[in-house]
């Protein structure tokens, strides 16, 4: 397949691992139960043999992790730079092999900082670099369309219902939600989303980037740099998380769940349009 073509993909593995395991437990009753937790497991990216990060992941979503970290980070910056992605669980290792190879990897790897991400994220000077290049077009949102996305989405965090102890992050076009991952960190369920919108070419105009974590710089960061431009997440916010969205222009709207939500950034693009009976009387704890 021509490396110019929109439908381009790399050759790619398929090693999604289980993401949770069974164990038994003893509960305040002395009783034995089975249960399930997520998996934890060391995943170093490696690319054209270079050592670039470990990542901690449940590994459902490896090949896209992998990708949407390098994208997220602007180390590498077409999907068709890209050779292959192999997934070795043997050495907890994916092998990312480039046609050209990449220029500068001592420079984009000199500075960085460690986040607030779940495991301790990174953030690369690169990355920051490129943030205000960006140009986000406004996204309107509907009042009622967030009801009905927050509905939907309730039944998508199948992992964490069966397991507890993940993060979950999903792509949305209105209320219909096109991908959703889980994974210990909620970098890490991002960087997957971000992987597979670069696998099936998906775009991020018009799209709403939801959490179930804190929107903190990392998070504004990386959904920027995905191209959307609407960040919803049924936690709180961070300072600088907001400062972040109010510069790059991204709507922020958290602590949303069921009928209740708050816009720290970007409520001129929110048509408030529930009719007054709908609308939630009790204050949000």
């Amino acid at each position: 397949m021509s490396r110019t073509q929109d439908n381009y993909r790399p050759e790619i593995t398929h090693a999604g691992l289980s993401p949770t395991h069974p164990v038994q437990v003893i509960d305040e009753f002395n009783d034995r139960r089975d249960l399930e937790i997520p998996g934890e497991s060391p995943l170093t990216l490696y690319v054209d043999g270079r050592e670039i990060v470990t990542l901690m992941t449940i590994g459902a979503h490896p090949e896209a992790l992998a990708l949407g970290y390098l994208r997220n980070q602007r180390f590498v910056e077409r999907l068709e730079q890209v050779k292959s992605v192999i997934v070795d669980h043997h050495t907890e290792a994916v092998h990312i092999t480039t046609f050209d190879g990449i220029e500068g990897w001592d420079e984009k790897l000199k500075k960085r900082t460690v986040t607030t991400g779940c495991g301790q994220g990174t953030v690369f000077s690169c990355t920051l670099d490129s943030l205000y290049t960006l140009q986000l077009a406004a996204t309107s949102v509907r009042q009622s369309t967030i009801y009905r996305l927050l509905e939907n989405v309730s039944g998508c965090n199948d992992i964490y219902k069966r397991a507890g102890a993940v993060h979950g992050c999903g792509l949305c076009r209105a209320e219909e939600i096109l991908l959703y991952t889980e994974d210990v960190g909620r970098h890490n369920a991002a960087d997957a989303i971000s992987g597979y919108m670069w696998l099936d070419g998906i775009s991020g105009e018009g799209k709403i980037f939801y959490t179930t974590g804190r929107l903190t710089s990392e998070i504004v960061m990386k959904t920027a740099l995905m191209g959307i431009a609407v960040l919803l997440s049924r936690s709180g916010v961070t300072h600088m998380g907001l400062e972040l969205a109010q510069e790059l222009g991204v709507t922020m709207i958290a602590r949303a769940k069921g009928r209740h939500f708050l816009v720290y950034h970007g409520a001129d693009n929110i048509r408030f349009d529930a009719p007054p009976e709908k609308r939630a009387s009790q204050p949000l704890r």
